[in-house]
């Protein structure tokens, strides 16, 4: 797929997250299926601003581990 297509991945993933207040991780998922494929493909199309967003979420949800930061 080109990144054309990624661009537009992104921004409906963005968009989806505006509109229904949901998290990143919501919103690959659901605009995945709206695409017609499953999340593992999702995955290679998210850039890597919303990737980090999508790690800062699972941190907060426990889903990954927090990693340490320093008191300043």
């Amino acid at each position: 797929m080109t990144n054309d297509f990624k661009n537009k991945f992104c921004i409906e993933v963005m968009k989806y997250v505006e509109e229904s207040q949901d998290s990143y991780i919501d919103a690959v998922l659901a605009v995945s299926e709206r695409f017609g494929f499953g999340p593992e493909m999702g995955a290679k199309f998210i850039s890597k601003p919303i990737m980090e967003k999508i790690k800062i979420e699972g941190e907060e949800i426990n889903l990954l581990p927090k990693l340490s930061e320093l008191p300043f």
